[in-house]
């Protein structure tokens, strides 16, 4: 069976939404982004600073509530569903919950061959990065660094504190039994 579902699991800024950019660029196969801001994004107001929903402190904590845990329950049996469907997918998360988040996912794509991917960076440049893109509460991306990351079993890990995405995408890419090719130039 070939690779249906990479699950790329990171921290806030770490780099894993260019990694998904890259992988979708030099795959041949189309790949369909499942990414978890996506999910947040799309969830209804009322669901966004409530503590059924979903809570962004200030310091960069994020909290999760009942609410929550059964909506995205649903999106990742969604994300299942259109991987056994035919579709590959690369899910773009944080493992807030570490291994219980990994369990969460494990139980939904049960039955897919699943390539599960660490991507590391170090805080202090990951915290740089968030300051830069200016969309994410300042501490979150130090926060998440290394939590998300505890108990967490993985096929590959790369990190992006001194690579490029194109070159961790290519690390990936070559645990994959799919041909890689060159981007598109722009």
């Amino acid at each position: 069976m070939s690779t249906q579902v990479i699950v790329l699991n990171g921290g806030s800024s770490a780099g894993k939404s260019g990694i998904l950019r890259c992988l979708q660029a030099i795959l041949p196969d189309p790949w369909v982004a499942a990414a978890v801001d996506a999910f947040v994004d799309a969830l209804p107001a009322s669901m966004r600073d409530s503590d059924a929903g979903i809570t962004f402190d200030a310091d960069g904590g994020v909290g999760i509530g009942s609410g929550f845990r059964e909506l995205e329950a649903a999106w990742m049996r969604g994300v299942a569903a259109m991987a056994a469907a035919g579709a590959h997918v690369v899910v773009d998360d944080v493992f807030l919950g570490g291994s219980q988040s990994q369990g969460r996912w494990a139980e939904a794509l049960q039955g897919l061959d699943v390539l599960w991917v660490g991507v590391r960076c170090d805080a202090t440049v990951a915290a740089a990065r968030e300051l830069a893109r200016g969309d994410r509460a300042v501490g979150m991306a130090a926060a998440q660094a290394d939590a998300v990351h505890r108990g967490v079993r993985y096929d590959v890990e790369v990190d992006t504190t001194h690579e490029e995405a194109l070159a961790c995408a290519r690390a990936i890419a070559a645990r994959l039994d799919q041909p890689v090719q060159a981007p598109p130039r722009r």
